[in-house]
């Protein structure tokens, strides 16, 4: 690996150190917030898709899609980063890492937060979120370096 991208690797290696501690105290927030953290806006999200609905918008999108929509793009940084911060031989990694995170989320959720709702739909989107980060890496480490890994410095 050239110096120059032994550099960008190294700066975008540090750069996800950084977003990952953030990422993981915002996912401990939202993931063991006592109440849910949809709460508030429950009301308005529904209002705005009956709005939709009334007005000719697809049927299919309810506050169900938002919600599954959320949770997907919830874990895309989940994948990303495992990937971006570990090798991208083992790529495989990342979305395990989701989709266990995922799972202990809900259990601790059903296990400890009487007001949240532990489902098994969450655990799929979670999933899938994680899916989308890992290839979503794949794509950066191409633009980044060229090539669809990135050789450790």
């Amino acid at each position: 690996m050239s110096v120059m991208r032994r550099r960008r690797h190294g700066l975008l290696r540090r750069a996800a150190g950084w977003i990952a501690l953030a990422y993981l105290i915002a996912l401990a927030l939202i993931a063991f917030w006592p109440t849910p953290v949809d709460r508030n806006v429950h009301g308005s999200i529904s209002s705005v898709v009956l709005w939709l609905h009334e007005h000719g918008g697809p049927l299919w999108l309810g506050y169900d899609t938002i919600e599954f929509t959320a949770n997907i793009a919830l874990f895309v940084p989940v994948g990303l980063l495992v990937v971006v911060l570990t090798d991208p031989f083992h790529w495989w990694f990342a979305p395990l890492i989701g989709t266990v995170t995922s799972v202990v989320i809900e259990l601790g959720q059903f296990a400890f937060l009487p007001d949240r709702f532990a489902t098994v739909t969450d655990v799929v989107a979670n999933s899938l979120g994680g899916v989308l980060g890992t290839l979503l890496a794949f794509i950066v480490l191409r633009l980044t370096f060229g090539h669809a890994r990135a050789d450790a410095p």
